[in-house]
C-alpha cells in the first residue's frame, strides 16, 4: 500500500489566508458574541425559546473565536498532538455541529410557531428549549471525544489530519451533523417563506416587515449553505477517494483546510443575523394567525404569539 502521509504538508499560502481571516474572526467574533450574550441574557427580559437557542449559538461561536489563535499557533509551528492540543481541538470541533444543529433548531422552532400555532403552545417552552440545547451539547461533546480514538497521533500535526485512511466517522458526521439538518432547514425555510408571502398585509409597514422577514430567512439559509456545504463536500470526498492517490489526497486536504476557514466565518455572520431575526421576524409574523389564537393562552411567550 502506498504511504502518502510523508508527502502531505500544510500549504503555506493557505496558512497566510488563515492567519488574516482567523485574526479578524477572533476579534469580531469575541466582541459580537459577547455583546449578543449580554443582550439576550440581561437586556431582553424573560428568556424565550428562540433566545435560549440563540444564547447556545452565541456560546458555540464565542468558543470558536477563542480557540482560533491556538489553532493558528499549532499550524504555524507544526505542533505535535498533546493534551493541550486535544482540549483546544475538542472545543474547536464542537462549534460546527453545534452551530449547524442550533441554526436548524431555530428554523424548526420558527416553522412550528407559524405553521402549527396551536401545537406550538404545547410543544414550545423555555424549559424544553434548555433541555434540547443541553442534550445537543452532550451529543456533540461525546462525538468529538469519540473522534480522538479514531485518529492516529503519529500521522498527524495538531489540528491537521495527515492520515489518508477513510475514517469511519466521516459518513456519520456528514449525515447526522450536516445532511439531515440541511434538509430540515431547507424545508422549514421554504415553508416559512411561502407562509409569509401569503400573508395579507393591512398596511405598508406590515408589508415592509414581511419583506424583511423573508429576506432574513433567505439570507440565513444562504449563509448556512455557503459556510458549511463546501467543507462537508470536501470531507465526503476525502472519505470516497482512493487512499493510494497521493496527489489527490494532498489536494483534498488543502481544500479541507481552506473550506474550514470559510466555515469559521459563520462565527461572525451568526451574530449579525440573529440580532435582526430576534426583532424583525417577530414583528413581521405578528398577524399571521387569528386574534383568537393569540389571546387563547396568556402565558405564551412573545416569540410564540404569531
Amino acid at each position: 500500500m502506498v504511504n502518502c502521509n510523508s508527502s502531505i504538508k500544510i500549504d503555506k499560502n493557505i496558512l497566510i489566508v488563515e492567519l488574516i481571516s482567523s485574526s479578524l474572526v477572533t476579534f469580531f467574533g469575541i466582541i459580537l458574541n459577547t455583546i449578543a450574550m449580554w443582550v439576550f441574557c440581561f437586556k431582553l427580559g424573560r428568556l424565550t425559546e428562540t433566545r435560549i437557542y440563540m444564547i447556545s449559538l452565541a456560546v458555540a461561536d464565542l468558543m470558536l473565536a477563542l480557540t482560533l489563535p491556538f489553532k493558528m499557533y499549532f499550524h504555524n509551528n507544526n505542533s505535535p498532538i498533546d493534551l493541550f492540543c486535544r482540549i483546544i481541538f475538542c472545543l474547536y470541533c464542537m462549534n460546527m455541529p453545534m452551530s449547524i444543529n442550533t441554526i436548524t433548531l431555530i428554523a424548526l422552532d420558527r416553522y412550528i410557531a407559524i405553521k402549527h400555532p396551536l401545537k406550538a403552545k404545547v410543544i414550545r417552552s423555555p424549559r424544553n428549549s434548555v433541555i434540547i440545547c443541553l442534550f445537543l451539547w452532550l451529543c456533540c461533546f461525546l462525538f468529538t471525544m469519540s473522534h480522538f480514538h479514531l485518529r492516529k497521533e503519529k500521522q498527524e500535526i495538531c489540528f491537521y489530519e495527515t492520515s489518508v485512511e477513510n475514517l469511519p466517522h466521516i459518513p456519520i458526521k456528514f449525515t447526522v451533523f450536516f445532511f439531515i439538518p440541511l434538509v430540515i432547514l431547507l424545508f422549514c425555510s421554504i415553508q416559512v417563506i411561502r407562509r409569509l408571502k401569503k400573508k395579507q398585509n393591512t398596511n405598508l409597514q406590515e408589508e415592509k416587515l414581511t419583506h424583511k422577514a423573508i429576506r432574513l430567512v433567505s439570507v440565513n439559509l444562504v449563509i448556512f449553505i455557503i459556510c458549511f456545504l463546501p467543507f462537508h463536500l470536501s470531507l465526503l470526498a476525502k472519505y470516497l477517494v482512493d487512499a493510494s492517490r497521493c496527489d489527490l489526497i494532498s489536494s483534498i486536504n488543502k481544500t479541507l483546510h481552506a473550506t474550514s476557514i470559510m466555515a469559521n466565518q459563520n462565527c461572525c455572520l451568526d451574530a449579525i443575523c440573529y440580532y435582526l431575526v430576534a426583532k424583525e421576524f417577530q414583528q413581521a409574523a405578528t398577524h399571521l394567525t387569528p386574534f383568537k389564537v393569540m389571546q387563547s393562552k396568556s402565558n405564551l411567550t412573545e416569540d410564540s404569539q404569531l
